[in-house]
């Protein structure tokens, strides 16, 4: 399959990989900026560390892209992967589900692919589109926070990731309260009470009724549900905590938010809107902005890296 993923342009030519818990998406993009073969393939599973089983899958499907396209001869490779990523040390610091630690993994793969490689974190890489291509482009100051299961985010100061050895902008991990406890083992995480996954959990543990996600919370909400009410409610204030510590710790331009949450629209940033100005008095009030990239922005924003480095 040929795609041409909205606004990458021309440049090197260079392997993609997004590599996430479940799947991984990869593709060949072109001088042009057109990506080929763009498809997604399961993440490798065993016990343990996953490092050596995704290495060989990376192998597999960088020849298979070659193969099919030999006249787009690859300069560089990007590779961006979940979890706690030390981009300049090319160090996977740790990641749950995939088993890994302190696994260098950006030399690793540069040694099985025979291409230089650019690590990085693969919300930090999707938020670096956002920042190129996307809806923080006229913004050098500003914060980009993904809500769906989970809450990630980044941080640009001056048009530039503030990284902090791959520990910054686990904005999901902010606490907002004392309760309820986290899977991360703290309590009153960000993420706990706002993600969509949350939201979602939430009603169900507090109704016995299944919802069909955090959109159909929401809609319940505006029907007259007063369980429901309750808990977008709740998520809505934690959010605008989280928000307005940010207002004030780091002041950005622009919150641009994407993620499934985003699609509520102006249920979400309306509210968000009107209660973070409410909440702030000197600080400075972002722009509050929907992310404009797609399910692919981690891979363009891994095609970006790896242009960079060719």
């Amino acid at each position: 399959m040929t795609r041409s993923l909205a606004g990458l342009g021309a440049g090197a030519r260079v392997l993609a990989f997004d590599v996430g818990g479940t799947d991984i998406k990869s593709a060949l993009f072109d001088a042009e900026g057109v990506a080929l073969g763009l498809r997604r393939t399961p993440t490798p599973v065993v016990e343990g560390d996953r490092t050596q089983v995704l290495l060989e899958r990376l192998e597999v499907l960088a020849a298979e892209l070659r193969a099919a396209y030999p006249d787009v001869i690859p300069e560089a490779v990007g590779l961006v992967v979940p979890g706690i990523v030390d981009a300049d040390a090319g160090l996977a610091v740790f990641a749950s589900n995939l088993g890994w630690r302190d696994a260098p993994l950006r030399d690793l793969a540069a040694e099985r692919l025979g291409l230089p490689v650019a690590f990085d974190h693969d919300v930090r890489a999707a938020s670096w589109a956002e920042r190129q291509l996307g809806g923080a482009r006229d913004y050098a100051d500003s914060v980009v926070l993904v809500i769906g299961t989970g809450i990630a985010g980044a941080i640009f100061v001056g048009g530039v990731p503030h990284t902090a050895g791959g520990y910054a902008g686990e904005i999901g991990h902010s606490p907002i309260a004392d309760a309820p406890e986290c899977p991360c083992g703290a309590r009153g995480c960000l993420e706990a009470v706002a993600s969509a996954g949350a939201i979602a959990r939430r009603y169900r543990d507090a109704t016995g009724i299944e919802p069909d996600g955090a959109k159909d919370v929401i809609a319940r909400a505006a029907a007259g549900d007063q369980v429901a009410a309750e808990i977008w409610n709740s998520a809505l204030d934690a959010l605008t905590l989280s928000l307005a510590q940010l207002a004030a710790v780091v002041a950005p331009q622009a919150v641009v938010i994407g993620g499934g949450l985003s699609r509520a629209g102006g249920a979400l940033f309306d509210e968000l809107r009107e209660r973070l100005a409410a909440r702030l008095s000197f600080q400075r009030v972002p722009v509050l902005v929907p992310a404009e990239l797609s399910g692919n922005a981690g891979l363009l924003g891994a095609a970006l890296r790896a242009r960079e480095l060719a």
